[in-house]
């Protein structure tokens, strides 16, 4: 079930409806927190380093005051709200992970559908068969929407 809410601001996106330069910043700057916090998951719970070449703290190693520091940097979140969303983090690995995994598997499905419907592809029946899923793994919501189970 990750992944849908992520998906349905790329589409609003794609749609035309974010036809406000207001939201448009917004749907950048929420783009801007999640690339943080996949990185910050990952970083932390795998003890990497920052690549000595990154223009972001170059070669420090992962931990709760850098990932605090670059939700606040470059996620413009105030302290204490960053400082709950790492401790977040920290304490349900790749949960921040899973919501841009999901989105991607959705992106990837329409394409695939969209390649083999091709003139036939419709984007409500694709979100169609994608709700009626349900809340499933992903897995099973490729076979479900790929039309592999009867």
């Amino acid at each position: 079930g990750e992944g849908w809410a992520l998906y349905a601001e790329r589409l609003m996106d794609e749609l035309g409806f974010l036809d406000h330069p207001m939201f448009v910043l917004g749907y950048l700057a929420s783009s801007m927190l999640r690339a943080c916090r996949v990185v910050i998951d990952i970083g932390c719970h795998l003890g990497l380093r920052v690549p000595p070449d990154a223009p972001y703290a170059p070669g420090e190693p992962w931990g709760y005051e850098l990932g605090v520091e670059m939700l606040a940097d470059l996620a413009f979140l105030d302290r204490d709200y960053a400082e709950s969303e790492v401790t977040r983090y920290l304490g349900w690995p790749g949960q921040a992970i899973a919501y841009s995994v999901g989105e991607r598997a959705i992106v990837d499905l329409r394409d695939e559908r969209r390649r083999r419907d091709g003139a036939g592809f419709t984007p409500k029946a694709f979100h169609a068969d994608v709700l009626a899923a349900g809340a499933v793994g992903l897995d099973l919501l490729d076979e479900v929407v790929r039309g592999e189970l009867g």
